[in-house]
């Protein structure tokens, strides 16, 4: 039996400013995500939801920006999401399968990373784990990073909670074709 959401996600024909929002989001071809048609039944909470994104061109690299999605994913658990964006994004961001296992289930220290991308993964990993960054980690990111950069992560930490309650809360099914979440080992949610 095919596993289904909480809510019933809405289907094609969508309301025209619908339409049009995920026309431009979704590849050609690419039937919208079930995350996106559940949103789509109330035509508010969508443009709230897709007015809070940050998947446009910011102050991050491509990146720093899927490492900390990917990260705060995993660490919340949200296979949904992951499943979507390693999908989508782990070529185009040069994530090798080691990496792509490390996000998931090593400390950043024991990860295959740079200097700088421990760092992003320090920070969702104090965001997630104490809702707060302590100076110590402040001083090492202050020096590496720009404030608006700073600021960008911090909202897409926040943003990516906000994703995985939504996605975890909804128990919504994964994307068939979306990658699967490694266990997290040692990491925990």
């Amino acid at each position: 039996m095919e596993k289904t959401s909480r809510v019933t996600p809405a289907n094609a024909p969508y309301d025209e400013p619908i339409k049009t929002r995920l026309d431009a989001l979704m590849p050609e071809g690419v039937e919208p995500l079930v995350l996106f048609r559940t949103l789509a039944r109330d035509e508010r909470l969508f443009s709230r939801f897709m007015g809070a994104g940050l998947l446009d061109k910011g102050h991050l690299s491509l990146r720093e920006r899927e490492l900390a999605i990917d990260r705060t994913c995993a660490r919340t658990g949200c296979a949904y999401e992951w499943g979507v964006h390693i999908t989508f994004f782990k070529e185009k961001v040069s994530l090798t399968d080691a990496e792509v296992t490390a996000l998931a289930t090593l400390s950043p220290e024991d990860g295959p990373w740079s200097d700088r991308e421990a760092l992003v993964l320090k920070l969702m990993d104090a965001l997630h784990d104490k809702s707060r960054v302590d100076e110590a980690l402040w001083a090492k990111l202050s020096a590496e990073f720009e404030e608006m950069q700073l600021l960008e992560f911090i909202m897409l930490a926040g943003f990516y909670h906000t994703v995985a309650y939504l996605c975890n809360g909804l128990d919504l099914p994964l994307e068939a074709y979306g990658a699967p979440l490694p266990q997290s080992g040692s990491l925990g949610n």
